[in-house]
């Protein structure tokens, strides 16, 4: 009788062990995916932590600085003195309407877009999307971008599956070499994107994804460029029935009159290496107005803009995009 109960006891006991296992197994296909992108992230953010340093020595040396025994309160009280500083080693252009600029940023971007797409189906975008939201100087010489997602409608049917939140987005800064304009006028970053799949069944990638990217601009007086050349790489890599590996290189062209106004084109290319869309490449010319930055109060101020993509070749994704954008620069 001691036998049999110490059997039965053993054969619970392997079959609760294996039933951790699997649920294990089955619970770490996504922890680890989550994990993974957290770990590369934070990576990301560590290895950008040596700056604040730099920035340290900038909020101590500002004038008309706070000084306090609190190191966070010190750190926060010398923000706009710090932001300052490290803008004033920069060019001052302003932002473009599709072009992520290589200057480091501080303001609130709203965009909406109106997209005619090839099948026939309109997409409206409230918030733009695409690491549009709050963009921040956390400490010299990096930014941060937070991306607020964008509310998409598109009339198709059934209705319930054409609207829904595009997944969240966030996007790191680092600028490499830079001169404001007395010392050279051009600029260096380096970017790195993720996209985070939380977005409405509709709307997601269903993937992470990854952007590096290199961006650079020149000035010549009033006229300047603003260019950027990168890769979106999803965690399926580049699988046939995928979104593939997209390359990207944007440029913007500008020129500014009257202080505040800023008629500019720009040249927006994608080319599909693999994917569900191989071989495919297209090419939009958006021309466009920006008006900014006009002073509200303090560091506050007012950048507006309009503008429209028209695409130049054929099979692409969309034919026209209409793009509104309200920036809040402080």
């Amino acid at each position: 009788m001691k036998l049999i109960r110490s059997f039965s006891l053993s054969n619970r006991l392997n079959i609760s062990a294996i039933s951790r296992r699997r649920a294990s197994k089955v619970a770490g296909g996504f922890a680890g995916k989550v994990a993974s992108t957290a770990g590369t992230f934070t990576a990301l953010l560590l290895l950008t932590a040596a700056a604040p340093s730099r920035a340290d020595d900038i909020a101590a040396t500002g004038s008309g600085n706070s000084s306090s025994s609190n190191p966070l309160v010190d750190y926060f009280s010398n923000w706009f003195t710090r932001v300052s500083q490290i803008q004033s080693e920069q060019p001052h252009w302003v932002t473009p309407l599709v072009v992520v600029t290589p200057r480091l940023e501080e303001e609130l971007r709203y965009d909406q877009m109106w997209e005619s797409q090839a099948n026939g189906h309109p997409l409206t975008s409230y918030g733009g999307g695409g690491g549009k939201g709050v963009e921040l100087i956390p400490f010299d010489p990096v930014e941060v971008i937070i991306g607020i997602p964008s509310w998409q409608t598109k009339r198709i049917s059934p209705p319930k599956d054409g609207y829904g939140w595009t997944d969240e987005s966030f996007l790191i800064k680092y600028r490499l070499l830079s001169a404001n304009e007395q010392e050279g006028n051009y600029i260096v970053t380096a970017f790195m994107g993720l996209t985070v799949p939380n977005g409405s069944d509709s709307t997601t990638s269903h993937h992470f994804t990854y952007s590096p990217t290199i961006a650079f601009g020149k000035g010549w007086g009033d006229f300047d460029f603003q260019s950027t050349l990168g890769v979106s790489v999803p965690d399926d890599g580049g699988v046939r029935t995928g979104a593939g590996t997209p390359v990207l290189f944007n440029t913007a062209f500008q020129y500014r009159v009257m202080k505040y106004f800023w008629p500019e084109v720009e040249a927006n290319y994608t080319y599909w290496p693999d994917g569900v869309h191989e071989g495919l490449n297209q090419l939009f010319l958006t021309p466009g107005l920006l008006i900014g930055r006009i002073p509200i109060a303090g560091r506050l101020g007012l950048t507006f803009g309009i503008g429209s993509q028209f695409a130049v070749t054929e099979h692409a994704l969309y034919h026209r995009n209409v793009i509104l954008t309200a920036r809040l620069p402080f």
